[in-house]
């Protein structure tokens, strides 16, 4: 708290009287960081695609979210040493996913009418797909180098990983 409380440029005490204590600061850090990314899934109008058009726009963006906001994974990181803990008493966090959930429905939806997507898949299992495919290399980039001989964050590198993580979850919902 002391850290944060320079940081930010304020007392410390008021920190703890308009946050309580640790545990809920990082719980309002979690919910800000989670509104952040819901709240800008929400602008790229993914209704008014193609289905596969709008699973590729999803990818890319999430891809490019994790890329641009390296502190999100390591909140998601810490969150998770935690067990979720933090989490788990959240109802904003619970409610801000429905909209994307229902979203992921409505595309799943299109494309089985389409007949491009396969019917049955579960919109939250493929939120976790789309979620994992540019988690796991993220976080797990400096491992992956070292093991691979490669250094997996060139631009390059980026690049082919983008284009793969979209072929991999539109690729797996095909019909």
């Amino acid at each position: 708290m002391d850290r944060i409380a320079e940081r930010a440029g304020a007392n410390k005490r008021m920190l703890y009287y308009y946050f309580g204590n640790k545990d809920d600061l990082f719980l309002a850090v979690l919910e800000a960081s989670y509104a952040q990314i819901r709240s800008a899934e929400q602008t790229l109008e993914l209704d008014h695609l193609e289905p596969r058009a709008a699973l590729e726009r999803l990818v890319a963006f999430t891809w490019n979210y994790f890329l641009a906001h390296p502190e999100f994974l390591t909140l998601l990181n810490s969150e998770n040493l935690h067990k979720g803990r933090h989490v788990a008493r959240s109802w904003r966090v619970r409610e801000m996913h429905s909209p994307l959930v229902a979203m992921l429905g409505r595309i799943l939806k299109r494309g089985e009418k389409a007949g491009v997507f396969r019917r049955g898949v579960d919109p939250v299992q493929l939120y976790i797909s789309i979620a994992s495919e540019g988690y796991f290399y993220l976080s797990n980039r400096y491992t992956l180098s070292s093991i691979f001989g490669r250094d997996l964050m060139t631009k390059a590198a980026l690049a082919t990983r983008a284009r793969h993580n979209a072929r991999m979850i539109v690729d797996a919902l095909r019909k």
